[in-house]
């Protein structure tokens, strides 16, 4: 098996070391020569697998690498368990809303600060999400049952609602992911999901959220507009070169973000380790199908593009309110980006993190192209410190 540089040097130590990464390429074979700007420490990629998770994973990634940032040291969180206390506050929303509202297995970034600070965190060792006898997610049988438990519960033919319902729909959920312990031994002290939080000291009001459309005003919130924001999170709007400097500066300065996209786009490879925006989207073909993660995103794409720098189409604040319009960018996927590298023609690049596993060309991570991120980002999630001065003062934070 050939290795380019950053799989062999992540092999030998750990993907965190890839910050120290000063060039790399995509894939074995590429003409692309990537050259680090900045990057940052992130804990090692992990796999969803068959679940619709993505939120949890790339936001308690984010998180993770806050910490270090922090100085708390390397924290591997638990997913699941955000996963677990979500489901169910998404069911009595579900209810509430009597079916009127989205109940999947999808989320937005909102719902990590929303769990930590209602029932605090616990680390992935003390509550891996696996009560099924399973080695990795495979979520398809539990969507399926609380999603017809639900349905059952608002049509009931009763047509008055139990105390019972709730209860019911958490014991549900812990038969697949587990029950959520009370107490828990953590490197040499007991903790509460609550105390091990507050240990962290993490403050859930230090996180704003950014995306740009021009169907709300700029320089304020409003609520974005897609099925997975259950919980009617805010969004900070503003224009288009507000929020890729915010995205720079923060980079630049230090920090990571947490990162929502479309990756249906033909543009997007995990497996070539790239996702660009050609000017000529006809020079990529997609062969076959791969739907393992709640779309095609790992669909076998083929064109010299993800093999030599390429032209790129130039992004306007219209194209992406078009692309958000007419359902061409949709809330597909969440992401961790870490860092900036730029290709031998210092055309800007993102290192992003994913949640797919490692076995991509370059082990779990993929470059977004700077036209990319413009295009196809949902929104980010990023310290209230790491914007640029005059932006936190438009957004009155």
């Amino acid at each position: 098996m050939r290795y380019t540089l950053l799989s062999l040097f992540a092999i030998l130590s750990t993907i965190a070391s890839l910050s120290a990464q000063d060039t790399l390429v995509n894939k074995p074979g590429s003409e692309y020569v990537f050259t680090k700007v900045v990057n940052h420490e992130a804990l090692p990629v992990q796999n969803q697998s068959v679940s619709g998770t993505c939120w949890s994973f790339s936001a308690l990634s984010f998180i993770e690498s806050e910490l270090i940032r922090m100085g708390k040291g390397e924290h591997n969180l638990s997913e699941m368990y955000v996963v677990r206390h979500a489901y169910v506050d998404k069911a009595e929303n579900y209810v509430r809303m009597h079916g009127k509202n989205n109940f999947s297995a999808g989320g937005a970034f909102h719902d990590i600060p929303h769990v930590i600070e209602k029932y605090g965190i616990v680390p992935e060792e003390v509550y891996e999400g696996l009560a099924y006898g399973a080695e990795k997610h495979n979520h398809m049988e539990m969507d399926a049952v609380l999603k017809g438990m639900a349905d059952a519960i608002i049509e009931n033919p009763g047509k008055k609602l139990t105390p019972a319902w709730k209860r019911a729909i958490g014991n549900a959920v812990d038969a697949y992911l587990g029950e959520v312990p009370e107490e828990f031994e953590y490197q040499g002290k007991t903790y509460t999901a609550q105390s091990f939080a507050e240990e962290l000291e993490l403050d859930m009001d230090d996180y704003v959220y950014l995306t740009s459309y021009t169907h709300h005003p700029f320089y304020e919130e409003f609520v974005l507009e897609v099925p997975d924001n259950w919980n009617y999170g805010l969004v900070h709007n503003v224009p288009l070169e507000d929020m890729m400097e915010a995205i720079d500066y923060a980079l630049e300065n230090g920090y990571t973000l947490a990162w929502a996209a479309d990756v249906s786009e033909k543009g997007f490879s995990f497996r070539d380790g790239l996702a660009i925006v050609p000017e000529d989207e006809a020079t990529i073909k997609s062969k076959g199908t791969d739907s393992r993660y709640f779309n095609d995103a790992g669909t076998e794409k083929i064109g010299n593009a993800f093999l030599m720098p390429t032209e790129e189409k130039e992004i306007t604040q219209e194209m992406r309110q078009e692309g958000f319009d007419n359902y061409q960018t949709t809330d597909d996927h969440g992401m961790h980006m870490t860092g900036i590298y730029e290709d031998q023609n210092g055309n800007r690049y993102y290192m992003i993190k994913n949640s797919w596993g490692d076995n991509n060309a370059c082990d779990g991570y993929f470059l977004a192209s700077e036209a990319y991120v413009a295009y196809k980002t949902m929104d980010i999630m990023l310290h209230k410190d790491a914007l640029p001065k005059d932006l936190r003062k438009k957004l009155k934070l």
